[in-house]
């Protein structure tokens, strides 16, 4: 791979990777994340992960589907552009059909900002009721996250910075938060 190379962001304008391009260069990336996200979440249990995504479907897809399990998985890898994935799983139990839904957060994002947590489960869930990458998918994802496209951008970026320099949150980290305005938007 390049070094130069922006693989989250190859779906963005040349406009926008260069500034990225400027970010990485100059060494301002993680302070710019680091400015709007200054903490990571705390769902790091499976268990608070459910909790979650469950207060997330009942407050706004009520009629959906149940999840039968919500998980970390250490296999999916965002590279292969998938940062969660919404399982449906048929089993044949004697003479019924049973379907189970199911959703794997990417492990990356066990130590990540709370908005990018959220985005990646809105995705997961508006696959509840909406299979395919649609308009009306996206208008579900903005219904739950309003920020869902901005908020997709910087976790983008927040990737791109894992992948250059690892974690954006170590306990040790004493980086000055800058409060430039955003360089991107």
């Amino acid at each position: 791979m390049n070094k130069d190379e922006l693989i989250y962001l190859s779906g963005y304008s040349e406009t926008v990777r260069e500034k990225v391009q400027t970010l990485i260069k100059d060494e301002n990336l993680g302070r710019y994340l680091l400015r709007k996200y200054p903490k990571p979440h705390q769902i790091i249990t499976e268990k608070a992960l459910y909790k979650f995504v469950i207060d997330l479907q009942r407050t706004f897809i009520k009629k959906s589907p149940p999840l039968s399990k919500v998980i970390y998985d250490k296999k999916i890898h965002p590279v292969h552009h998938a940062l969660g994935l919404h399982t449906f799983i048929s089993r044949v139990q004697g003479n019924k059909l049973k379907a189970k839904n199911e959703i794997r957060i990417a492990q990356v994002f066990q130590k990540a900002p709370l908005e990018f947590m959220k985005m990646i489960v809105v995705h997961e869930l508006a696959h509840l009721k909406e299979k395919d990458h649609n308009k009306s998918f996206y208008q579900l994802c903005c219904y739950m996250e309003p920020d869902y496209h901005y908020l997709e951008l910087d976790m983008r970026l927040y990737l791109t910075y894992l992948e250059r320099f690892g974690s954006l949150y170590p306990s040790s980290l004493k980086m000055p938060i800058c409060r430039s305005p955003s360089p991107i938007t």
